[in-house]
């Protein structure tokens, strides 16, 4: 099928959101057709990640990032930076001191501070929002905050200094602070936490970013529906940052499928028709919608949580055709737009 001939998904849910896709020096040129297409933003996967932009204090390495920012730019797409504070994916040695002790306070907001100047300097005016702070809450427990080095090393108030350190190094970029089990209900009141706090302090946050991991069941529609509404309460745009809908559930680890049962379609279909028509409802709030990729040749679902196992998460098959998937979306966007059959 040809792609051209597809009505385009940025194009039908216009009047909703940004429909945006994951990206990597790879599918940017795979899959390079259906991205520029369908979507009208692009996150790098990676290649934005402080490991692979800072590898030693003096060394940053931005070829990867600049060709993701240069081929968005060339296509019309809006970008979003993933991530400047994370406790995965970052080097040892930011955490060091010069004798190879754990890094103070005082030399840890240091580094931080010139990273994200750096970073956020350089692309300023080419990205248009940031996951500032990524995956900093507890999962289970009393405890607000992960544990991490930066937590450690900083103490609690090291959110709130990266985004402002990201305010000053771009005071036009929209800051998000993003996670994953932002709908499971404990989780969720700790993420409302932090964000009131943040709010409460006058930190520059704009916004809170829903992962959306999901899969066939999981979460329900009404924890997704109630998340919504929580975070909106704080007056907060929200963006889905890295959706995908596993064709597994949690208790599904086979690993002898070479694809995916017709049931197994049947379902993503209905689930992301689901998911659609509730995001378009909050569409007041709900600026961008991301998909953790674009295609099913590539996921970061494959080998992952189950090892030797392929995935099929989107709504293009593993030869970029659409799959029943895309056409339920079509049907959810209909309400804004009308479309010619194809």
């Amino acid at each position: 099928m040809n792609v051209e001939k597809l009505p385009k998904l940025h194009e039908a849910f216009g009047n909703s959101f940004n429909i945006g896709a994951a990206v990597n020096p790879i599918t940017m040129v795979t899959q390079k057709e259906l991205l520029t297409h369908h979507y009208n933003s692009v996150t790098a996967e990676n290649e934005m990640k402080f490991e692979r932009l800072h590898p030693s204090e003096e060394v940053y390495t931005f070829e990867q990032a600049d060709q993701i920012v240069s081929f968005a730019k060339s296509n019309g797409m809006a970008v979003r930076g993933h991530t400047l504070v994370w406790h995965n994916q970052t080097p040892e040695w930011v955490f060091q001191n010069s004798s190879g002790g754990k890094a103070g306070r005082e030399l840890l907001l240091a580094r931080m501070k010139a990273h994200i100047d750096e970073v956020v300097g350089r692309y300023h005016g080419d990205i248009h929002a940031w996951d500032v702070v990524n995956e900093a809450i507890a999962d289970s427990g009393s405890e607000l905050l992960r544990s991490s080095p930066w937590l450690a090393s900083i103490g609690e108030d090291f959110i709130a200094k990266a985004f402002e350190y990201a305010h000053e190094a771009d005071p036009q970029a929209l800051l998000f602070y993003n996670d994953y089990n932002e709908s499971v209900p404990e989780k969720r009141e700790k993420i409302y936490a932090l964000l009131k706090s943040l709010k409460e302090q006058d930190v520059p946050i704009h916004g809170v970013g829903l992962q959306a991991h999901w899969n066939l069941k999981f979460p329900s529609l009404d924890d997704i529906r109630r998340a919504i509404e929580r975070y909106a309460s704080l007056d907060m745009m929200l963006h889905i940052t890295e959706l995908d809908v596993s064709v597994f559930t949690h208790e599904d680890k086979r690993t002898d499928l070479a694809a995916p049962t017709e049931e197994m379609l049947e379902r993503q279909a209905e689930r992301y028709g689901q998911l659609f028509r509730l995001l378009k409802e909050y569409s007041g709030s709900i600026t961008s919608v991301t998909f953790w990729g674009a295609a099913d040749d590539y996921t970061w679902l494959d080998h992952f949580p189950v090892r030797g196992r392929k995935n099929w998460p989107f709504v293009f098959d593993e030869n970029h055709h659409p799959k029943e998937s895309y056409w339920n979306l079509l049907k959810e966007a209909k309400a804004d737009q009308t479309f010619q059959d194809v």
